[in-house]
């Protein structure tokens, strides 16, 4: 395979993923109490464990799975807080190939081997505004925390809507929205190991997006943990994508461009272009 068409593949690996507080009432018997308060529990012990920084950066290895092709890449990773996601694909390790960049307003991917780009605002890729999913999406899955689709933060009104329930050793966070159903996988210290987002379509069938957070390391800023290996799995009714991220030297920089400024070098395509060539894949 030629090496602009397996970059192809890694700059719309991403995007393809991501276009596509009462406990649930039931009889219980005494020995099971001690079991619901360390449920209800969990909710508020997530909440308490998400980040107090506003910038998290990092050096990233990512590797992509799809059919047959296995590739790797190394880039950066640079978030900011309630404002953007960036990540940097390299190649040979030094030059910036491609740019995608998730802010409140719309998502950016920039192929700059092919000097094209897509900008749209979330509600014009059909899978993201069926599914509710928006940047705070993106910025709790990217974070480690809850999310509720469609919401920007999480009231206390809102963690209502969320179920709890023992698995193991385990506790399993729900919440249902029509077609969509979210859950995460969280121990009795409040970390969220998994997330899963769940789109039922029965015409078409069913996607599914898994996040699996691995390895976590506290930083030296506070003290709290923060997931520095992922891995990603997007699961449709036609292909299956997975995505590998590892970061390595968290920081804290804020000395950054925050948003991209795209040259009229660079040929607009439109997002059915776009969606076309990543189903032809």
């Amino acid at each position: 395979m030629k090496a602009t068409k397996i970059l192809t593949i890694a700059l719309m690996a991403l995007p393809l993923v991501i276009s596509s507080c009462g406990s649930k009432k039931k009889v219980i018997d005494d020995s099971k109490t001690q079991t619901i308060v360390t449920e209800n529990n969990v909710l508020k012990k997530v909440t308490e464990n998400a980040q107090t920084v506003k910038f998290i950066t990092s050096k990233v290895k990512f590797t992509v799975e799809y059919g047959a092709q296995n590739i790797a890449l190394t880039g950066n990773l640079r978030m900011m807080r309630d404002s953007v996601i960036r990540l940097q694909l390299m190649a040979f390790g030094f030059v910036e190939a491609g740019r995608l960049e998730f802010t409140k307003d719309y998502v950016l991917i920039m192929d700059r081997i092919n000097k094209q780009y897509l900008k749209a605002p979330f509600n014009q890729i059909d899978f993201l505004r069926n599914s509710g999913i928006n940047f705070y999406t993106l910025q709790a899955l990217f974070w480690n925390e809850l999310f509720a689709p469609n919401r920007n933060k999480l009231t206390a009104e809102d963690l209502k809507k969320f179920s709890t329930h023992a698995d193991g050793d385990n506790i399993v966070i729900s919440l249902e929205d029509g077609k969509q159903e979210y859950s995460w996988l969280t121990n009795e210290a409040g970390l969220i190991n998994m997330a899963n987002i769940l789109y039922k379509d029965r015409f078409n069938g069913n996607t599914q997006l898994n996040w699996d957070y691995v390895e976590f390391e506290k930083l030296e800023s506070n003290n709290k943990t923060f997931p520095n290996r992922m891995n990603i799995k997007l699961t449709t009714p036609k292909k299956e994508v997975k995505l590998g991220l590892v970061l390595n030297y968290i920081g804290h920089e804020s000395d950054w461009e925050k948003f991209t400024n795209v040259s009229n070098k660079y040929r607009e395509v439109t997002v059915d272009e776009i969606l076309r060539r990543i189903m032809s894949l």
